[in-house]
């Protein structure tokens, strides 16, 4: 199929423009109103294309099409919005030396956040590498919690000791620094749910860069052992750091790397087809154990803030990316062209996202570095035990 040969592509420089065969977002199928829902909201129905979608071993395939609401349509809108917002004043802050460190952004990769966080609760969990910004804002974390501890402040989500790969947010268990390390652990937060017979969920995502890992394919084990509530998910945006896939997978295909777990792929720059794709995944894992899936996806900027992103690939690959297949823009013609919403409620969103996250900085930069006094909170449970000190991270230890 169209969608297996996908990842491959990116193994040869002369194949870079065509990295991605479905359905572009200059040409998305045609929406219909089909009704209203229980509250009385016009239902439109969005159809995907073939190639957005492929399965290993899973027979609960996606729907061809999903509905929606204006309010479901723009909401979807706004969140992609303020992870790019976001995204871009961290991007002005690290070159302005007020973030320093790691710091990984997910520019272009906004629609697996957005769509997944529409399709779960919030009794249901995630868990995700160091790209993990706009993941803890969908979750419930603000935009001043997430950029303060960018920034190292004490409003940050962690208080200003975490930085970009430590922040959390409720029911999201980071931003993990370790490559693929975190992806038991979601298989250990899905046991929880299981254990106190919660009907809920666990995404545990990891890279590309990461689906070689021992540790993941132990996780995959132990999960299928007891039929763990838990989705395995590969965001795949075709480079591990500046190596493509195809030159350090000997299979590119990281659906059907479950084996005997079932897989399914999918369009990770529709953030419709992310939400249907989720919503399928879901069910299917507290109804039946774990699935591997794969958000095909693209990150517009380099691995990190120190990597420019131009010396493994082209800038023509870049921008026919940027301008043919980005999910903000995909969806914005979407909900154009059936009329949903016009350019100027979209443009008062895009303001909407623009002050929310210029208010952040600002409150960001007032809120003050965590003082050397607390450096030791927070490293058990609170009110179990502080220590004086911390043995290897006191001057006179080292």
């Amino acid at each position: 199929m169209l969608f297996n040969r996908l990842v491959s592509s990116a193994a040869t420089s002369s194949s870079r423009r065509s990295l991605f065969s479905f359905s572009s977002s200059t040409k998305t199928p045609a929406a219909a109103a089909i009704g209203t829902n229980a509250a009385g909201e016009k239902t439109y129905s969005f159809a995907f294309a073939p190639e957005d979608f492929d399965t290993h071993n899973f027979n609960a395939l996606p729907s061809t099409s999903t509905p929606a609401t204006k309010a479901e349509l723009l909401d979807l809108y706004l969140q992609m919005q303020r992870i790019r917002r976001l995204e871009t004043a961290s991007d002005q802050l690290y070159k302005s030396k007020l973030i320093r460190g790691f710091c990984h952004l997910s520019t272009g990769q906004e629609a697996i956040a957005a769509g997944m966080e529409a399709s779960i609760t919030k009794k249901d969990s995630i868990i995700t590498a160091y790209r993990c910004h706009g993941f803890a804002l969908g979750r419930g974390a603000s935009a001043t919690g997430v950029i303060a501890e960018l920034m190292g402040r004490t409003a940050g989500t962690s208080k200003g000791k975490g930085g970009s790969m430590h922040i959390f947010g409720p029911e999201f268990y980071g931003g993990n620094g370790i490559v693929g390390a975190q992806v038991p652990l979601g298989a250990g937060v899905a046991l929880a749910h299981k254990y106190r017979g919660i009907p809920a969920m666990c995404f545990s995502l990891y890279g590309d860069g990461a689906a070689n890992q021992g540790q993941v394919f132990e996780a995959y084990n132990m999960a299928k052992l007891w039929n763990l509530p838990v989705v395995f998910g590969c965001e795949n945006n075709l480079y591990g750091m500046g190596t493509a896939a195809g030159r350090a997978a000997a299979s590119t295909k990281y659906f059907t790397r479950g084996d005997y777990i079932p897989g399914i792929r999918v369009n990770g720059m529709d953030v419709l087809a992310v939400k249907e794709a989720c919503r399928v995944a879901r069910e299917y894992s507290i109804a039946n154990g774990p699935l591997v899936m794969e958000f095909v996806t693209y990150r517009y900027g380099g691995h990190s803030m120190s990597d420019p992103g131009t010396t493994y690939r082209s800038r023509e690959e870049i921008q026919n990316m940027r301008s043919t297949r980005d999910c903000i823009n995909g969806l914005k013609n979407r909900i154009l062209e059936a009329g949903v919403a016009t350019e100027e409620e979209l443009k008062a969103l895009d303001k909407a996202a623009r002050v929310e996250m210029d208010q952040a900085v600002e409150e960001s930069k007032a809120s003050p570095e965590p003082a050397l006094e607390v450096l030791n909170e927070d490293i058990y449970a609170p009110g179990s035990y502080n220590p004086a000190e911390v043995r290897g991270c006191e001057p006179k230890y080292l």
